[in-house]
């Protein structure tokens, strides 16, 4: 994953904190609110969420705020750098670490929730299947797995050239440019919904909630479609 990260270094720090939106996924917010705001939760300080490929916190900082026992890992220092920076501007806490979701450090068992927003997808077919065993494995029992990574329904996937494929799932980079997220030039994973629900069930996952998010770009010239999944340990 070196050329990822390289990649991810450059954007960082040049872009800064424009790198990245400022503000949560939608979907995560709709996936906390569903399962952890509610009466039966009393103190959202003993549940430990992990977001693998947190970037610039700016999902973090909300699950922080929340008052959830909250952790990111990261490819870039450049990325967490601005990540501590978001965190501080918000006034909370997180347990920021580098390093690769293909082998997290973190010993099993560990979690109660772990969260993917776009990140998982940054690797060929076979490593994606290794990072769902990767979330698995530190996932506590009872604990979830959220995701929300692109489904070959997009535009980006279904007309990719100059784009190639590596595999049956992933792209070489995002490099037609008309398309959402040209300039992504690392591997770039996309599941089909049958293929994903299986996979994660190979897994030893039960998933409770799959559904597609779809959105257009360039004037309804283009359409890009994600994956959300709520899958149970």
């Amino acid at each position: 994953m070196t050329d990822i990260k390289d990649w991810y270094e450059e954007a960082y720090k040049n872009k800064g904190i424009k790198a990245q939106r400022r503000y949560p996924n939608e979907e995560l917010l709709r996936f906390l609110g569903v399962n952890f705001f509610d009466e039966s939760v009393k103190d959202r300080s003993d549940i430990k969420v992990l977001e693998v490929g947190c970037g610039s916190c700016a999902n973090l900082w909300m699950i922080a705020r929340e008052n959830f026992d909250t952790y990111g890992l990261d490819l870039s220092e450049e990325a967490l750098l601005l990540g501590k920076k978001m965190l501080d501007h918000w006034q909370v806490e997180a347990n920021l670490k580098q390093g690769n979701f293909l082998e997290l450090p973190y010993e099993d068992n560990s979690f109660d929730v772990v969260v993917d927003v776009f990140s998982m997808n940054c690797v060929n077919h076979d490593n994606f299947l290794k990072a769902i065993k990767e979330v698995f494995r530190v996932l506590k029992k009872g604990g979830v797995f959220f995701s929300y990574t692109p489904s070959q329904n997009s535009d980006a996937f279904i007309n990719y050239k100059p784009a190639k494929k590596i595999d049956g799932f992933t792209l070489n980079g995002i490099h037609r440019e008309s398309s959402p997220f040209v300039g992504n030039h690392f591997p770039f994973h996309f599941w089909e919904t049958v293929s994903y629900r299986n996979a994660l069930i190979n897994a030893g996952f039960s998933v409770k909630y799959l559904e597609t998010v779809r959105r257009s770009y360039h004037q309804e010239e283009d359409n890009f479609e994600h994956i959300v999944v709520y899958a149970w340990k």
